[in-house]
């Protein structure tokens, strides 16, 4: 099973996203846990991100919500980056 990587830059995304919405906390740790579990859950709609995110992937909290991934394969790692709207988390 993965090991999840909270970063110091995620952590501080993570705060302030769950501050600005304390409804979606529950959503928000369901999805923590199934990326632990199985990352590609396909509620999860897990998606390999392009562009200048090219080396990221995004599963969906719910459909206006989303956390960023980086996936280290060889460490058997996910390494969380962001988590917020989509525009926020795909910087539009």
């Amino acid at each position: 099973m993965p090991k999840l990587i909270f970063t110091n830059s995620y952590e501080k995304r993570a705060k302030k996203f769950i501050k600005k919405h304390p409804e979606l906390i529950s959503q928000y740790e369901k999805t923590l846990k199934l990326i632990e579990l199985n990352p590609s859950h396909p509620s999860l709609r897990l998606h390999k991100l392009e562009g200048k995110l090219s080396d990221l992937y995004s599963v969906s909290i719910n459909i206006s919500y989303r956390i960023s991934l980086e996936f280290t394969i060889t460490d058997d790692e996910i390494i969380l980056i962001n988590v917020g709207s989509h525009n926020e988390v795909y910087g539009h």
